[in-house]
């Protein structure tokens, strides 16, 4: 068997879920970002989504949407040796704009009334939180953190054509 002559430069992956959501339009709005920003999937758990009618970009053709009944579902069909990473307004977190982004990462956001509880948080491998005192909308914390994402991983960002 001949030996794999090609390199490839290990760019890792990303997905990005919502625990328990509230409002139907959050999925849709994280699913349209993530897209956007170079996530390979989004992700739902307890609650599951219904495709909303005003999602223009077709995001659904573009990028898949699993759903977990659970935590322990969604972490028991983690890719291997993929890190989990709460988003939660916690004392415990490590603020956004210091984290380094593991190279292959789940990143779970709680809904906006109750965020991530303290037995999701500690099934996390790490805690990151966003500046303020103030919980933000859902699909806007996801957004900002695949956007520090991409920022400091630059070529973690699938090319695509301009458009003409």
């Amino acid at each position: 068997m001949a030996r794999l002559q090609q390199q490839y430069e290990q760019q890792g992956f990303y997905g990005i879920g919502l625990v328990h959501c509230v409002k139907g339009v959050n999925v849709g709005t994280l699913w349209r970002s993530a897209y956007i920003l170079g996530a390979s999937f989004i992700f739902t758990v307890g609650k599951s989504y219904k495709r909303e009618p005003g999602d223009v970009t077709q995001t659904w053709q573009k990028i898949p949407l699993y759903h977990y009944p659970s935590v322990d579902a969604l972490k028991e069909h983690l890719p291997f040796d993929t890190r989990l990473v709460g988003v939660e307004l916690s004392c415990d977190a490590q603020e956004l704009y210091l984290y380094e982004h593991p190279k292959r990462a789940v990143y779970l956001l709680g809904n906006e009334q109750i965020g991530l509880s303290p037995e999701l948080l500690s099934a996390c491998h790490g805690v990151v939180r966003l500046p303020g005192e103030f919980s933000l909308n859902v699909s806007v914390a996801g957004s900002l953190v695949m956007y520090d994402r991409i920022s400091k991983i630059p070529h973690a960002l699938p090319r695509r054509k301009p458009r003409s």
